[in-house]
């Protein structure tokens, strides 16, 4: 019998209340070959921001790694009693990915769904990263659930980072990420065999795929660097004008669905915010994933990457009129997406709990 028919599930949007963020402190220097210094720095300023709206949970790999930490935050003058840090190994620090997803059951408890990981269906060193999911459990004392495949026969491998929901029963992921011949990670699970995991797992009623994520994405097409509920009804999406950059044609493309998802008989009318990209960052001759989508939403603020260009400035702004409520500060992420990632990448949000399962189906069927 599965978690499911005993308490449905419910993934809250990114905006409901926080019981705390999860990072990880940086440690593997091949995430940012050379360029490993700056990057302490960039978290801990990452983490004074977040601990001023709600609780830190960090996980260091090792002592070193916990002192060096200690001695960043102390310098950028987070408050101790806003941060716990706890000695656990990992192979990387992307927490979004190799940490669980925080869902809400019936009774307003929150659940922690801990899919199975195997690092992008790319890298080799991944194991420590798979232990994350029930550290969490162990140091929050939270339920944790494994989910396995529609068909039972092994556990169900996914990434935060490529599931995008509002909370109400809609969510987005794209085609390249889960149904594409490229890091397969459920090899033979189809269309409907993920909506009816998602279903099951996350309260999803409805799934609108997009097509492709954004170029030098090396997750192979994550929702988090192109689309992103900022409401209910309201999705910002990255979209490259220029037509004689990579990321038009794909961006596109995604708009096009967009609108056909939203005009579908039945379906609640979608409002589409287009967030411009910045322009190619690029390192070693090697385009970089930068997005202004990969934002971070914490209790009344939100972290955007900014990337030292003239749109920084367009989609701070755009950001600022989509969630009026909430603080919007810009985090340099030059060097971040080094990494191949920014600030939704590496953060993970507990929800607080406390709300009863709830959604609403985004169309008649």
């Amino acid at each position: 019998m599965s978690y499911d028919r005993l308490h449905r599930l419910r993934m809250p949007a990114e905006w409901e209340p926080h019981r705390a963020t999860w990072i990880s402190w940086p440690h593997h220097e091949p995430d940012w070959p050379g360029k490993l210094g700056p990057i302490p720095w960039v978290y801990a300023e990452i983490a004074r921001v977040i601990a001023g709206h709600e609780p830190l949970e960090i996980l260091c790999h090792d002592d070193e790694v916990m002192e060096g930490a200690r001695t960043a935050l102390d310098a950028h003058g987070v408050t101790r009693d806003r941060i716990r840090l706890h000695l656990f190994p990992t192979d990387r620090v992307w927490l979004r990915d190799s940490a669980p997803t925080g869902a809400i059951d019936e009774r307003g408890g929150v659940v922690l769904v801990n899919w199975a990981f195997n690092g992008w269906a790319k890298y080799p060193n991944w194991q420590q990263d798979a232990g994350v999911g029930d550290a969490v459990a162990r140091i929050t004392g939270l339920q944790r659930v494994e989910p396995r495949r529609p068909d039972a026969s092994e556990r169900l491998v996914l990434e935060g980072g490529g599931i995008e929901v509002n909370g109400q029963g809609l969510m987005l992921v794209t085609e390249e990420w889960l149904l594409s011949d490229v890091q397969v990670r459920n090899p033979g699970m189809t269309r409907s065999d993920y909506e009816r995991a998602f279903a099951e797992w996350l309260g999803v009623t409805d799934t609108i795929w997009l097509g492709e994520g954004c170029v030098g994405d090396d997750t192979h097409g994550h929702i988090d660097d192109v689309a992103r509920f900022v409401s209910d009804d309201t999705i910002v999406l990255a979209v490259e004008d220029d037509p004689r950059d990579d990321n038009h044609a794909r961006s596109t493309d995604n708009v096009r669905r967009l609108e056909l998802a939203s005009r579908r008989a039945g379906a609640t009318p979608l409002r589409i915010a287009r967030l411009p990209f910045p322009g190619p960052v690029i390192m070693n001759g090697e385009r970089l994933p930068a997005s202004y989508a990969n934002f971070y939403i914490a209790n009344g603020v939100v972290l955007v990457p900014t990337f030292n260009d003239p749109n920084d400035r367009v989609a701070l702004n755009l950001l600022a009129a989509v969630m009026p409520a909430h603080r919007i500060v810009g985090i340099h992420a030059v060097d971040l997406v080094w990494g191949l990632g920014t600030l939704h990448c590496l953060t993970q949000q507990e929800p607080l709990g406390g709300r009863a399962f709830r959604t609403r189906p985004h169309t008649d069927a």
